[in-house]
């Protein structure tokens, strides 16, 4: 058949399948051409998002140069004549909690005469330069040798001699030349400054101190299920016993894990106080993103739980979910991204990008306010903005193609509404789980330099390390000298299990010595 014999019921409706396929594939294009633009911007555009350890890696050559601040000052103190602490927040404020070794600089009394007149000089006055001076890390060797004692007396009259041993501190591990120090420093160098084990075997053996990396491992993976599994299980008590607690998790790469491939992906799990409370921050390992695995950890916690759109957390029982407002923001940030340059003023997605701006602009104003405060403003300011959000989100709903970046950025607000909407329950919610995503942020960033775990129970170690010097930072703690006070301490413990005597050395204790916390300037 000809198209001049068509009828033209027939030509009106090849014309319209052909305008249907038009629009399919138009609306294919469009969406090919966000992920490009989307694609593109990841790769090459910046974004606030992002961490800085990008940009540091494209510096590294250059890092002198780039970092230096001609125009600034050291932090160098002045004195003369007389010594005198200058304000809070000074230079002086910077020093003062460093030890200080003098060197004195004096003419010797053959020179203390005066080339004018040739009378003896006297001490006028004085002239002071500070330098600091960093001591590079050294290794050596303490050998703890006790005496054991018995009595000639018993030992001349042939009765039982009674032998006495001078009592010394039990090891950190038994039968091993590990100190509390080496193995507070090994994992403080993985775990706070992402340095890999082979590249901290290469260091040692720059110091003189041949010792593999395999070793190393065995001292961390000890010390955590030894020693730091007391204090996490302890925590975990404490964590379970607030009403609000944020989650997230990460993936993780486990190469030799029981019945997965070497290429297959695990998962760490994060879970952390909120504003209120002790902060704990808690890693937990498991090997898939099964919602069976919040629902485990968090058995015995009622209240509030800050997530991201997860549905596996919807297995948690006796929770409240609240949502994350950043997450539905980014979806329009990514929106508006991924639209030609000229077509960005004034859209749609722009549009939703406001509305989310709006209430972060009024959290930003109640950060310093009372939880009931906070609540009573966000029911006068903050409802009357989401109302007119879900008006708008049901309104474009219809006008926007769903596949589209912008169709998804409105899909997952409506769909996660109602958890958007929780934080006004109480004035002690967050509008967003950035918490978590700053909390889980240094196990990215080290992922990046050691990449991968071996075993299980490495991951296992991992996680718990991760734990407690995560939680000894966010409590103002020095992981290392926190780390090193732990395995000093809890192998003298009579009973390391008893809950009184762990609370005492937990990362908010207020009897941990001040040796253990970050000196900062006020």
């Amino acid at each position: 058949m000809t198209t001049t014999n068509l009828t033209i019921e027939e030509l009106e409706q090849k014309t319209a399948k052909l305008e249907q396929q038009n629009a399919e594939l138009t609306a294919k294009i469009s969406w090919y051409e966000e992920q490009f633009r989307l694609a593109q911007q990841k790769r090459f555009g910046a974004s606030s998002k992002k961490t800085d350890s990008d940009q540091i890696a494209m510096d590294l050559f250059n890092e002198a140069e780039v970092l230096s601040t001609p125009a600034s000052e050291e932090p160098t103190v002045e004195i003369v004549t007389y010594s005198r602490k200058e304000s809070v927040g000074s230079r002086e404020a910077m020093l003062d909690h460093f030890p200080v070794e003098t060197i004195s600089y004096t003419l010797p009394e053959a020179e203390q005469i005066c080339t004018c007149c040739g009378g003896a000089l006297h001490e006028m006055s004085t002239e002071t330069r500070n330098e600091i001076t960093v001591i590079p890390a050294e290794v050596k060797i303490v050998r703890h040798v006790r005496q054991v004692y018995a009595c000639r007396h018993c030992e001349r009259e042939e009765i039982r001699t009674p032998i006495v041993t001078a009592p010394m501190p039990k090891p950190v591990y038994p039968g091993s030349l590990a100190s509390a120090s080496i193995i507070a420093y090994v994992m403080s160098q993985k775990y706070v400054d992402s340095q890999p084990l082979y590249r901290q075997e290469q260091q040692f053996a720059r110091l003189g101190l041949t010792i593999s990396r395999q070793t190393l491992a065995n001292w961390m993976i000890y010390g955590a299920d030894q020693w730091l599994t007391l204090l996490t299980d302890r925590m975990h008590e404490h964590l379970l016993s607030q009403d609000i607690l944020h989650a997230d998790e990460t993936t993780l790469q486990v190469l030799r894990e029981p019945g997965k491939s070497a290429e297959a992906q695990s998962y760490l799990w994060l879970y952390r106080t909120g504003r209120i409370g002790p902060p704990i921050v808690l890693y937990d390992y498991r090997p898939t993103r099964g919602g069976e695995h919040p629902r485990n950890f968090l058995t015995g916690f009622a209240g509030y739980l800050h997530v991201d759109g997860y549905a596996g957390y919807h297995k948690v029982k006796d929770v409240t979910l609240i949502g994350c407002w950043a997450h539905a923001r980014r979806k329009f940030d990514e929106a508006l991204k991924a639209l030609p340059p000229s077509d960005k003023p004034e859209t749609v997605a722009h549009q939703g990008l406001q509305f989310c701006n709006q209430l972060f602009a009024i959290e930003r104003e109640l950060k310093d306010v009372t939880s009931e405060e906070r609540y009573i403003i966000r029911m006068e300011r903050s409802l009357p903005i989401l109302n007119a959000y879900s008006a708008w989100l049901r309104q474009q709903r219809s006008r926007t193609l769903p596949k589209s970046a912008l169709g998804q950025a409105i899909t997952y607000s409506l769909n996660q509404w109602d958890k958007l909407t929780a934080f006004l329950k109480d004035g002690r919610l967050e509008i967003d789980n950035n918490r978590s995503e700053r909390a889980i942020k240094p196990f990215v960033i080290g992922r990046k330099n050691w990449l991968f775990a071996n075993t299980p129970r490495g991951a296992r170690a991992s996680s718990i390390i991760y734990s407690v010097i995560e939680t000894a930072k966010e409590n103002g703690l020095n992981p290392f000298k926190y780390l090193m006070y732990l395995f000093e301490q809890l192998p003298q413990l009579p009973d390391p299990k008893d809950s009184e005597v762990l609370d005492g050395l937990l990362p908010w204790s207020p009897s941990l010595p001040v040796t253990c916390r970050v000196f900062k300037s006020e």
